[in-house]
């Protein structure tokens, strides 16, 4: 029984490319199907040629001679097939009577094959063979069906996917938009006039969003290309223009004027960017990887974590809170709304207390959410506070936050800016959040705050310093002058945006930070 290709484990797993001949077939199959297609559909479509091709391959071969079954008989000058041998074509040149007495009598035949190598073979043999076929059945010379082109891309889908759209990818007239692939030459004709009224109909809805279908509505197209071949066109040329920016979050196509939408989505703000610090990894023991990884900042080395996050806990630092944005860490990236290659996003955000709905922004590359601004007034949200995101409406991209705790008054540290630093002092302050108690900071003054901000970038200065600085004017706030490590992660961005890796390697290999346990630390004055 011979063994398809297609259906072995090893074929999908390690075997398979993409071809010149598969795209020849899929350039032929969009073609007539004159549908745009994502790469899941060219792929199942893919799988099923190739598994067709197989057997017409198989079919092909066998129908160039007589299925060689060693109970036969075949007589000089037929031709066989041998599946055995990949279905090589072999000519009976010669019989003679087989010699042996546990199959008794048998003729053995001379098989001529087309590289003209000669070899024999028994025929007529009464004793049962592998190479019989059981009975009449037509098609039992082959494996049973393990895999349909459905159970392959169950299985095996992932891989196949990704080395069709790479291949799709570097071919020059296939474009790609929303995770759909078709040719560019056969795209219906989108004109500066279609643009224009497109543009006009976003500025009417303010910026936007809306959908393809939207936009159609206000540009006419032929009326003999079909319906999905149009929207494919229309995106095709939006995407290609820089008035427009696709701002639908995964499974819709939405369409924003860039113009307007926000200035810090268009222009991340620079609090929020990180300017990379060399720093030595190895220093950091396991329980500071620990804490880093509790802490969950965006620009710290984490893994994604594995499966699906349908909620977490994130706690908010300074540059996050002054900007009215939350990162775009290792958890949230899983729970905030993403697009096919789109670099921003909109969604809806849900006030968990009110159930009222703002608009949001996912913006990729920075790795920050933006429009929490007003929402953080709202509550008196402070920085420390924590704050719990999940997903409400995948299918609409809307994302609930929400803070927990009820108004009070407690002792908090107040940043109080001097000079070209800040200093921390307790005062009372009412509170609407649960907080992070190590990382809870109150900020007043924010022109000053931003004025040190400023300084402290135009200066470059040090790390290492600034932890001194900070450590040394936190070390008042507490009766053993010592200060917890959250407490200066979240005081150092204050004035410079940093992760904690770079900030637990300076401590750990400072001579002047003293480790006194459970992540608190002690400034020695006398080796500063």
């Amino acid at each position: 029984m011979l063994r398809r290709q297609t259906q072995t484990e090893s074929y999908w797993q390690n075997a398979f490319r993409v071809t010149d001949a598969d795209m020849e077939y899929l350039y032929n199959l969009l073609l007539e199907e004159e549908t745009p297609l994502s790469g899941r559909e060219i792929a199942l479509r893919l799988v099923d040629y190739r598994m067709r091709r197989e057997e017409e391959d198989l079919r092909r071969k066998m129908s160039r001679g007589t299925l060689f079954q060693p109970k036969d008989a075949y007589e000089i000058g037929e031709s066989l097939v041998f599946p055995a041998f990949g279905f090589a074509l072999g000519k009976v040149v010669g019989k003679r009577p087989g010699i042996n007495p546990e199959h008794g009598d048998f003729v053995v035949i001379e098989v001529e094959f087309e590289d003209g190598r000669r070899r024999e073979f028994a025929s007529q043999l009464k004793t049962p063979h592998v190479l019989n076929r059981n009975g009449d059945a037509g098609d039992n010379w082959v494996d049973e069906t393990i895999f349909t082109p459905e159970t392959v891309l169950e299985r095996f889908g992932e891989k196949i996917v990704k080395a069709v759209e790479e291949r799709l990818r570097a071919e020059e007239d296939i474009v790609s938009i929303g995770g759909r692939w078709f040719p560019r030459s056969l795209l219906a004709e989108i004109n500066i006039g279609h643009l224009n009224l497109a543009e006009a109909a976003l500025d009417v809805a303010g910026g936007g969003p809306l959908s393809t279908e939207d936009l159609l509505k206000t540009i006419e197209l032929p009326q003999e290309v079909n319906r999905r071949l149009q929207a494919f066109s229309l995106e095709y040329a939006l995407q290609e223009d820089k008035r427009f920016d696709e701002v639908g979050p995964a499974g819709q196509i939405l369409w924003y004027l860039r113009r307007m939408e926000p200035e810090a989505v268009q222009n991340p703000p620079e609090r929020l960017l990180y300017k990379p610090i060399e720093y030595d990894r190895s220093v950091l023991t396991p329980d500071f990887l620990v804490l880093e990884e509790d802490l969950d900042d965006e620009f710290s080395p984490l893994p994604e974590p594995e499966g699906e996050i349908r909620s977490a806990t994130i706690t908010l630092i300074f540059p996050h809170w002054r900007e009215g944005t939350l990162p775009l860490s290792s958890r949230l990236r899983k729970i905030f709304p993403t697009a096919y290659q789109a670099p921003r996003v909109r969604f809806t955000l849900v006030d968990g207390q009110t159930g009222e709905e703002f608009p949001g922004w996912v913006v990729r590359k920075e790795r920050f959410v933006y429009g929490l601004a007003e929402y953080y007034r709202k509550y008196r949200i402070p920085v420390g506070a924590n704050l719990s995101v999940r997903i409400m409406d995948p299918k609409r991209g809307k994302i609930m936050i929400e803070h927990g705790g009820r108004r009070r008054t407690e002792w908090l540290r107040m940043v109080i800016p001097r000079g070209n630093t800040i200093s921390f002092e307790l005062q009372r302050r009412s509170i609407g959040a649960e907080y992070d108690e190590q990382m809870v900071l109150v900020a007043e003054d924010l022109d000053g705050i931003d004025e040190v901000w400023e300084q402290v970038q135009r200066e470059k200065r040090d790390l290492r310093a600034l932890l001194r600085e900070l450590m040394a004017d936190l070390a008042k706030l507490s009766p053993q002058s010592t200060v917890h490590s959250k407490t200066l992660y979240s005081a150092v961005n204050v004035i410079r945006r940093c992760p904690p890796g770079p900030i637990f390697a300076t401590l750990l290999s400072g001579h002047e930070f003293e480790h006194v346990g459970d992540y608190y630390w002690r400034l020695d004055i006398s080796k500063v």
